[in-house]
């Protein structure tokens, strides 16, 4: 396998690794600290460790181009973090992590619907689809019932729609050659920005003496270096190499993730239930990345397998 593909997997992996365990650092705060308070601050610090990491000026003379990283801003930080907030504030956990692992298909579609790209979903992909949203259906009902709660799960679809777009602006990006480092942290600049509005709104005002407390002050570096700079660099690099198709399928294991976390880390049970779901969602991942998309004639660049 070319070592391009092996370091974009690897990226994505850890990526979806840090993804999977950052309800428990999410969890802790919440003790203390709103969605929205938790959600800025996170990114706010996310931003200030990359000018640190690298301070150098990215230099963008192209106003088509500084428009994308606006949108993917937009899409991938402000949009998809607080819909997905909002969503669960409006309808149960379980519809929304089924909701917004839908992702990787949006993906797909939007692909396939964009001029510059059409990429198809070949048969594997949408056969490990299948099987993963079943996966992730058993692990996110895992003894509940599923409910339709109309705002709220339409909320999460949005948010899901916002990540394709995001995933598809940052292939656009990652073609103007620029580093890494340096596109995210312009892509967190405009995310952080965009949430300004929203935080009276949501009644921002976070609890300064909880920000002095070691346990309060760990979770936040986690998310905030590691889950959001350190994982938004990894994930961005593996779109790069891999393209968004096959990266978002990634997403696919952040569940399962989470549960084997939870079962190592909080001391909960896994029920039967789950680890069917988590085998389910594995098979899934493996058949999607098998064949992400069947590429079809068009001049633009196509997809990496």
């Amino acid at each position: 396998m070319d070592s391009e593909i092996v370091r974009g997997h690897a990226a994505a992996l850890f990526t979806a690794l840090v993804w999977g365990t950052t309800f428990i650092s999410t969890k802790l705060l919440l003790t203390r600290f709103s969605p929205i308070e938790i959600l800025f601050l996170r990114f706010l610090l996310g931003y200030a460790a990359l000018l640190l990491a690298c301070p150098r000026k990215l230099a963008i003379t192209d106003k088509r181009q500084e428009l994308t990283f606006a949108a993917a801003g937009l899409c991938g930080v402000t949009l998809y973090y607080l819909l997905e907030n909002i969503a669960l504030s409006l309808s149960l956990a379980s519809n929304v992590g089924v909701i917004v692992s839908v992702a990787p298909c949006f993906t797909a579609l939007l692909m396939w619907a964009l001029p510059s790209e059409r990429q198809r979903p070949g048969g594997h992909f949408l056969l490990g689809f299948v099987l993963a949203m079943a996966g992730i259906v058993l692990i996110s009902v895992n003894g509940s019932q599923l409910q339709l709660n109309p705002a709220g799960d339409l909320l999460a679809v949005l948010a899901a729609v916002a990540w394709a777009f995001y995933s598809v602006l940052t292939k656009r990006i990652g073609s103007y050659g620029y580093p890494v480092l340096l596109t995210t942290r312009r892509i967190f600049f405009y995310g952080t920005v965009f949430m300004l509005p929203v935080l009276p709104v949501f009644g921002f005002s976070p609890d300064t003496s909880a920000l002095t407390q070691p346990l309060y002050i760990f979770n936040f570096l986690f998310l905030g270096l590691v889950a959001c700079a350190a994982c938004f660099v990894t994930w961005n690099y593996a779109v790069s190499l891999l393209g968004p198709v096959k990266t978002s399928v990634y997403i696919y294991l952040v569940p399962v993730i989470t549960i084997a976390a939870s079962a190592l880390i909080l001391g909960e049970p896994i029920t039967p239930l789950a680890a069917i779901g988590a085998a389910l969602t594995l098979l899934g991942l493996v058949l999607s990345q098998r064949r992400g998309v069947s590429p079809q004639p068009a001049p633009a660049e196509e997809e990496k397998e």
